[in-house]
Protein backbone atom coordinates (compact mmCIF):
# COMPACT_ATOMS: atom_id res chain seq x y z
CA UNK A 1 0.00 0.00 0.00
CA UNK A 2 0.97 3.55 -0.52
CA UNK A 3 1.22 5.52 2.82
CA UNK A 4 2.40 8.77 3.57
CA UNK A 5 4.31 9.87 6.74
CA UNK A 6 3.73 13.57 7.87
CA UNK A 7 6.36 14.32 10.17
CA UNK A 8 7.67 17.65 11.85
CA UNK A 9 10.08 19.87 8.96
CA UNK A 10 13.58 19.43 9.86
CA UNK A 11 12.89 15.79 10.82
CA UNK A 12 12.56 14.63 7.80
CA UNK A 13 16.09 12.37 7.16
CA UNK A 14 14.91 11.12 11.59
CA UNK A 15 12.31 10.00 10.52
CA UNK A 16 13.31 8.22 7.07
CA UNK A 17 15.90 6.17 9.08
CA UNK A 18 13.08 5.35 11.84
CA UNK A 19 10.56 4.08 9.04
CA UNK A 20 13.07 1.68 7.35
CA UNK A 21 14.42 0.34 10.29
CA UNK A 22 11.19 -0.67 10.74
CA UNK A 23 10.62 -2.38 7.43
CA UNK A 24 9.40 0.84 5.05
CA UNK A 25 10.51 1.62 2.01
CA UNK A 26 10.82 5.48 1.59
CA UNK A 27 9.44 5.97 -2.07
CA UNK A 28 9.92 10.06 -1.47
CA UNK A 29 11.43 12.41 0.77
CA UNK A 30 9.62 16.07 0.85
CA UNK A 31 8.80 19.00 3.18
CA UNK A 32 7.15 18.06 6.36
CA UNK A 33 6.14 14.19 4.40
CA UNK A 34 7.22 10.81 3.25
CA UNK A 35 6.08 9.04 0.89
CA UNK A 36 6.16 5.28 1.35
CA UNK A 37 5.51 1.41 0.08
CA UNK A 38 5.16 -0.76 2.51
CA UNK A 39 2.51 -4.19 3.34
CA UNK A 40 -0.13 -4.94 6.15
CA UNK A 41 2.30 -5.69 8.34
CA UNK A 42 4.55 -2.79 8.23
CA UNK A 43 1.74 -0.72 8.21
CA UNK A 44 0.83 -1.84 11.53
CA UNK A 45 4.23 -2.03 12.83
CA UNK A 46 4.58 2.00 12.08
CA UNK A 47 1.95 3.07 13.45
CA UNK A 48 2.80 1.23 16.77
CA UNK A 49 6.34 1.77 17.26
CA UNK A 50 7.30 4.83 15.23
CA UNK A 51 7.95 8.07 17.08
CA UNK A 52 8.19 10.64 14.77
CA UNK A 53 5.64 10.95 12.14
CA UNK A 54 2.24 13.09 13.54
CA UNK A 55 -0.01 11.07 11.50
CA UNK A 56 -0.61 8.58 8.28
CA UNK A 57 -2.16 8.77 5.86
CA UNK A 58 -2.78 5.83 3.02
CA UNK A 59 -3.62 6.75 -0.04
CA UNK A 60 -7.32 5.09 -1.21
CA UNK A 61 -7.32 6.87 -4.90
CA UNK A 62 -5.90 9.80 -7.35
CA UNK A 63 -7.87 11.34 -9.65
CA UNK A 64 -7.99 14.33 -12.08
CA UNK A 65 -9.23 17.46 -9.94
CA UNK A 66 -9.64 21.12 -11.23
CA UNK A 67 -13.04 21.92 -9.76
CA UNK A 68 -15.99 21.31 -7.31
CA UNK A 69 -17.86 19.10 -10.54
CA UNK A 70 -14.82 16.85 -10.71
CA UNK A 71 -14.09 16.56 -7.28
CA UNK A 72 -17.42 15.40 -6.68
CA UNK A 73 -17.02 12.99 -9.44
CA UNK A 74 -14.22 11.72 -8.65
CA UNK A 75 -14.68 11.45 -4.78
CA UNK A 76 -17.56 8.73 -5.41
CA UNK A 77 -15.90 6.75 -7.73
CA UNK A 78 -12.44 6.86 -5.97
CA UNK A 79 -13.46 3.64 -4.39
CA UNK A 80 -15.76 0.85 -2.91
CA UNK A 81 -17.87 3.26 -0.78
CA UNK A 82 -20.43 0.37 -0.32
CA UNK A 83 -17.64 -2.05 1.03
CA UNK A 84 -17.04 -0.35 4.63
CA UNK A 85 -18.43 3.87 4.94
CA UNK A 86 -22.03 2.42 5.51
CA UNK A 87 -24.58 4.99 7.37
CA UNK A 88 -23.67 3.52 10.77
CA UNK A 89 -20.10 5.13 10.64
CA UNK A 90 -19.84 8.36 11.29
CA UNK A 91 -16.50 10.49 9.40
CA UNK A 92 -15.04 13.51 9.34
CA UNK A 93 -13.33 15.67 6.24
CA UNK A 94 -9.90 17.01 6.81
CA UNK A 95 -8.67 18.83 3.94
CA UNK A 96 -5.12 20.62 2.49
CA UNK A 97 -3.91 21.94 -0.57
CA UNK A 98 -5.90 24.21 -2.46
CA UNK A 99 -6.57 25.60 -6.50
CA UNK A 100 -8.64 27.31 -8.22
CA UNK A 101 -12.50 27.50 -7.19
CA UNK A 102 -11.31 24.97 -4.64
CA UNK A 103 -8.97 27.91 -2.16
CA UNK A 104 -11.06 27.65 1.05
CA UNK A 105 -10.56 24.27 2.72
CA UNK A 106 -14.49 24.21 4.86
CA UNK A 107 -15.84 24.66 1.51
CA UNK A 108 -13.97 21.91 -0.16
CA UNK A 109 -14.44 19.60 2.50
CA UNK A 110 -18.11 20.00 2.21
CA UNK A 111 -17.66 18.56 -1.11
CA UNK A 112 -16.10 15.75 -0.49
CA UNK A 113 -18.87 15.24 2.40
CA UNK A 114 -21.88 16.02 -0.14
CA UNK A 115 -20.28 13.07 -2.34
CA UNK A 116 -20.38 10.60 -0.15
CA UNK A 117 -23.49 11.23 1.64
CA UNK A 118 -25.27 11.41 -1.65
CA UNK A 119 -23.79 8.74 -2.66
CA UNK A 120 -24.57 6.72 0.49
CA UNK A 121 -28.41 8.06 0.09
CA UNK A 122 -28.51 6.40 -3.41
CA UNK A 123 -27.17 3.13 -2.13
CA UNK A 124 -28.84 3.04 1.34
CA UNK A 125 -31.61 5.73 1.68
CA UNK A 126 -29.83 6.95 4.73
CA UNK A 127 -26.22 8.70 5.42
CA UNK A 128 -23.76 8.77 8.15
CA UNK A 129 -23.57 11.57 10.90
CA UNK A 130 -19.94 13.68 10.40
CA UNK A 131 -18.10 13.87 13.91
CA UNK A 132 -15.63 16.50 14.15
CA UNK A 133 -14.32 15.19 17.85
CA UNK A 134 -14.32 11.11 17.56
CA UNK A 135 -14.85 10.00 13.90
CA UNK A 136 -14.89 6.02 12.97
CA UNK A 137 -13.37 7.40 9.28
CA UNK A 138 -11.08 10.17 9.29
CA UNK A 139 -11.04 11.26 5.47
CA UNK A 140 -7.75 13.41 4.03
CA UNK A 141 -8.07 15.37 1.09
CA UNK A 142 -4.69 16.85 -1.01
CA UNK A 143 -5.25 19.11 -3.65
CA UNK A 144 -2.04 19.65 -6.13
CA UNK A 145 -1.95 21.09 -9.53
CA UNK A 146 -4.63 19.10 -11.28
CA UNK A 147 -5.34 16.27 -9.37
CA UNK A 148 -5.95 15.07 -5.78
CA UNK A 149 -5.10 12.03 -3.62
CA UNK A 150 -7.45 10.49 -1.08
CA UNK A 151 -6.40 8.79 1.52
CA UNK A 152 -7.61 7.52 5.09
CA UNK A 153 -5.84 8.68 8.64
CA UNK A 154 -4.92 5.92 10.89
CA UNK A 155 -5.34 7.85 13.87
CA UNK A 156 -8.29 11.24 14.50
CA UNK A 157 -5.73 12.81 16.85
CA UNK A 158 -2.37 13.83 16.36
CA UNK A 159 0.42 10.42 17.01
CA UNK A 160 2.69 12.87 18.71
CA UNK A 161 0.41 12.40 21.77
CA UNK A 162 1.51 9.73 23.80
CA UNK A 163 -1.29 9.89 26.57
CA UNK A 164 1.25 10.09 29.34
CA UNK A 165 1.07 13.74 29.45
CA UNK A 166 -1.77 15.87 30.81
CA UNK A 167 0.33 18.49 32.20
CA UNK A 168 2.23 20.76 30.20
CA UNK A 169 3.66 23.78 30.45
CA UNK A 170 3.13 27.46 28.69
CA UNK A 171 4.95 26.21 25.41
CA UNK A 172 5.15 22.95 25.53
CA UNK A 173 7.32 20.34 22.69
CA UNK A 174 5.55 17.99 21.48
CA UNK A 175 6.86 14.57 22.12
CA UNK A 176 6.98 13.79 18.57
CA UNK A 177 9.43 16.73 17.93
CA UNK A 178 11.39 15.51 20.83
CA UNK A 179 11.97 12.14 20.44
CA UNK A 180 13.58 13.35 16.97
CA UNK A 181 15.78 15.69 18.18
CA UNK A 182 16.66 12.93 20.61
CA UNK A 183 17.46 10.82 17.71
CA UNK A 184 19.41 13.56 15.90
CA UNK A 185 21.58 13.93 19.26
CA UNK A 186 22.98 10.47 18.94
CA UNK A 187 22.22 9.64 22.72
CA UNK A 188 21.83 5.76 23.50
CA UNK A 189 20.71 4.53 26.40
CA UNK A 190 24.66 3.86 27.83
CA UNK A 191 24.72 8.11 27.99
CA UNK A 192 23.19 9.71 31.36
CA UNK A 193 20.86 12.28 29.78
CA UNK A 194 20.20 15.70 31.62
CA UNK A 195 17.47 18.61 31.16
CA UNK A 196 18.90 21.37 33.11
CA UNK A 197 15.23 23.59 32.22
CA UNK A 198 12.70 20.20 31.75
CA UNK A 199 9.53 21.93 31.85
CA UNK A 200 7.30 19.31 31.88
CA UNK A 201 9.53 16.91 30.88
CA UNK A 202 9.13 15.55 27.54
CA UNK A 203 12.64 15.11 26.53
CA UNK A 204 12.83 12.71 29.62
CA UNK A 205 10.01 11.20 29.04
CA UNK A 206 10.76 10.10 25.55
CA UNK A 207 14.58 9.56 26.23
CA UNK A 208 13.40 6.50 29.12
CA UNK A 209 10.47 5.63 27.21
CA UNK A 210 12.99 4.63 24.19
CA UNK A 211 15.34 3.32 26.69
CA UNK A 212 12.66 1.14 28.07
CA UNK A 213 11.18 -0.04 24.77
CA UNK A 214 7.99 0.98 25.30
CA UNK A 215 6.65 1.53 21.83
CA UNK A 216 4.49 4.90 21.35
CA UNK A 217 1.50 3.31 19.67
CA UNK A 218 0.82 0.32 22.03
CA UNK A 219 -1.86 1.60 24.01
CA UNK A 220 -3.84 3.52 21.21
CA UNK A 221 -6.88 2.79 19.43
CA UNK A 222 -6.95 3.27 15.57
CA UNK A 223 -9.36 4.10 12.86
CA UNK A 224 -7.65 1.35 10.77
CA UNK A 225 -9.43 -1.33 12.92
CA UNK A 226 -12.90 0.24 11.50
CA UNK A 227 -11.72 -0.48 7.92
CA UNK A 228 -12.26 -3.86 6.12
CA UNK A 229 -9.17 -4.68 5.22
CA UNK A 230 -8.11 -4.44 8.84
CA UNK A 231 -6.72 -8.16 9.74
CA UNK A 232 -6.81 -8.83 13.49
CA UNK A 233 -4.53 -12.35 13.32
CA UNK A 234 -1.69 -9.80 12.02
CA UNK A 235 -2.74 -6.80 13.90
CA UNK A 236 -2.49 -8.75 17.35
CA UNK A 237 1.03 -10.33 16.21
CA UNK A 238 2.33 -7.13 15.41
CA UNK A 239 0.95 -6.04 18.96
CA UNK A 240 3.08 -9.01 20.95
CA UNK A 241 5.87 -8.13 19.01
CA UNK A 242 5.81 -4.24 20.35
CA UNK A 243 5.25 -5.62 23.52
CA UNK A 244 8.08 -8.09 23.54
CA UNK A 245 10.42 -4.97 22.68
CA UNK A 246 9.54 -3.65 27.05
CA UNK A 247 12.72 -4.33 28.87
CA UNK A 248 11.66 -3.80 32.74
CA UNK A 249 14.76 -5.06 34.25
CA UNK A 250 17.20 -3.88 31.73
CA UNK A 251 19.69 -1.35 33.48
CA UNK A 252 20.02 2.19 32.30
CA UNK A 253 21.70 5.33 32.61
CA UNK A 254 20.40 8.79 34.79
CA UNK A 255 17.84 10.58 33.73
CA UNK A 256 17.96 14.04 35.58
CA UNK A 257 16.01 16.92 35.19
CA UNK A 258 15.42 20.93 37.00
CA UNK A 259 12.88 22.82 36.92
CA UNK A 260 12.93 25.73 38.86
CA UNK A 261 9.20 27.04 39.15
CA UNK A 262 7.50 24.46 41.47
CA UNK A 263 4.07 24.18 39.64
CA UNK A 264 5.59 23.25 36.40
CA UNK A 265 7.66 20.85 38.24
CA UNK A 266 5.14 19.33 39.91
CA UNK A 267 2.98 18.73 36.27
CA UNK A 268 6.59 17.17 34.95
CA UNK A 269 6.94 14.74 38.17
CA UNK A 270 2.40 14.09 37.22
CA UNK A 271 3.62 13.37 33.61
CA UNK A 272 6.03 10.89 34.91
CA UNK A 273 3.84 9.13 36.97
CA UNK A 274 1.63 8.64 34.22
CA UNK A 275 3.93 6.86 31.84
CA UNK A 276 4.97 4.94 34.79
CA UNK A 277 8.72 6.19 34.86
CA UNK A 278 9.07 7.36 38.27
CA UNK A 279 11.66 5.25 38.78
CA UNK A 280 13.82 5.98 35.70
CA UNK A 281 13.69 9.80 35.98
CA UNK A 282 14.80 12.62 38.64
CA UNK A 283 13.05 16.22 39.25
CA UNK A 284 14.97 18.44 40.88
CA UNK A 285 13.12 21.60 41.42
CA UNK A 286 15.59 24.47 41.79
CA UNK A 287 17.52 26.85 39.19
CA UNK A 288 20.34 25.00 37.27
CA UNK A 289 23.29 26.08 39.26
CA UNK A 290 22.12 24.24 41.82
CA UNK A 291 22.18 20.82 39.85
CA UNK A 292 25.09 18.41 40.53
CA UNK A 293 25.86 16.74 37.14
CA UNK A 294 27.02 12.91 37.26
CA UNK A 295 30.71 12.20 37.19
CA UNK A 296 30.60 10.42 33.76
CA UNK A 297 29.96 12.80 31.08
CA UNK A 298 26.96 12.01 29.04
CA UNK A 299 24.36 14.84 26.94
CA UNK A 300 22.98 17.90 28.00
CA UNK A 301 19.45 18.76 26.11
CA UNK A 302 17.32 21.42 26.74
CA UNK A 303 14.28 23.80 25.01
CA UNK A 304 14.76 26.97 26.92
CA UNK A 305 12.22 29.42 26.10
CA UNK A 306 13.46 31.98 23.50
CA UNK A 307 10.87 35.10 23.77
CA UNK A 308 8.12 34.13 21.44
CA UNK A 309 5.45 32.19 23.46
CA UNK A 310 7.20 32.17 27.24
CA UNK A 311 9.51 35.19 28.67
CA UNK A 312 11.15 38.37 28.10
CA UNK A 313 14.17 39.01 25.98
CA UNK A 314 16.00 40.90 28.49
CA UNK A 315 15.35 38.66 31.58
CA UNK A 316 16.40 35.73 29.18
CA UNK A 317 19.99 37.17 27.99
CA UNK A 318 20.63 36.43 31.90
CA UNK A 319 19.64 33.04 31.59
CA UNK A 320 21.29 32.15 28.91
CA UNK A 321 24.27 33.62 30.18
CA UNK A 322 24.31 32.14 33.04
CA UNK A 323 23.59 28.51 31.76
CA UNK A 324 26.77 28.68 29.75
CA UNK A 325 28.38 30.16 32.41
CA UNK A 326 27.42 26.88 34.66
CA UNK A 327 28.26 24.37 31.89
CA UNK A 328 31.62 25.56 31.05
CA UNK A 329 32.17 25.51 34.63
CA UNK A 330 30.39 22.20 35.84
CA UNK A 331 29.65 19.92 32.76
CA UNK A 332 33.47 19.93 30.93
CA UNK A 333 33.08 16.96 28.53
CA UNK A 334 29.68 16.93 28.01
CA UNK A 335 27.76 17.45 24.66
CA UNK A 336 25.11 20.01 25.05
CA UNK A 337 22.52 20.08 22.48
CA UNK A 338 19.63 23.18 22.56
CA UNK A 339 17.01 23.76 20.42
CA UNK A 340 16.93 27.21 19.93
CA UNK A 341 14.23 29.91 18.05
CA UNK A 342 15.76 32.82 18.95
CA UNK A 343 19.64 33.65 17.29
CA UNK A 344 19.91 36.53 19.27
CA UNK A 345 20.05 34.79 22.56
CA UNK A 346 22.12 31.93 21.74
CA UNK A 347 24.87 33.79 21.51
CA UNK A 348 24.71 35.20 25.30
CA UNK A 349 25.86 31.02 26.31
CA UNK A 350 29.61 32.22 24.89
CA UNK A 351 29.90 29.11 23.27
CA UNK A 352 30.49 27.94 19.34
CA UNK A 353 28.04 25.36 17.74
CA UNK A 354 29.62 22.57 15.97
CA UNK A 355 26.75 21.78 13.91
CA UNK A 356 22.97 23.18 13.57
CA UNK A 357 19.83 21.65 12.32
CA UNK A 358 16.66 23.19 10.65
CA UNK A 359 14.19 22.91 12.64
CA UNK A 360 10.62 23.67 13.01
CA UNK A 361 8.82 24.11 16.48
CA UNK A 362 4.97 24.72 16.30
CA UNK A 363 5.68 27.06 13.61
CA UNK A 364 8.67 28.75 14.68
CA UNK A 365 11.72 28.77 13.20
CA UNK A 366 14.21 26.82 15.16
CA UNK A 367 17.91 25.96 14.90
CA UNK A 368 19.15 22.30 17.12
CA UNK A 369 22.66 23.37 17.87
CA UNK A 370 25.52 21.05 19.07
CA UNK A 371 27.80 22.34 21.65
CA UNK A 372 31.33 20.43 23.21
CA UNK A 373 31.82 21.52 26.52
CA UNK A 374 35.43 22.17 26.92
Amino acid sequence: MKVVAIVPHGLEEAACIELSSLGAQIEKKSRGSISLSLDLACFYRINLQSRLPFRFLREIAQFFCNDKYSLYSGVQHACDWSSFLNPSKTFRVDVSGFKNELNHTHFTALQVKNAIIDLQRELWGERSNVNLDSPDFCIHLYLSSNYAILSLATSSTSLHRRGYKSQVGIAPLKENLAAGLIQISNWNDSLTLVDPLCGSATFLLEAASIARGIAPGIEQSFLFQNWPDFDQNLWNSEKRFAKKLFSPYKKLPKFLGCENNLKIANQAQLNIMKAGLEKEITIQTSHFKDLEFPSEPGVIICNPPYGERLGNKTDLEVVYHDLGQFLKKKASGWDFWMLNGNPALSQFLGMKSERRFPISNGGIDCRFLHYKIH
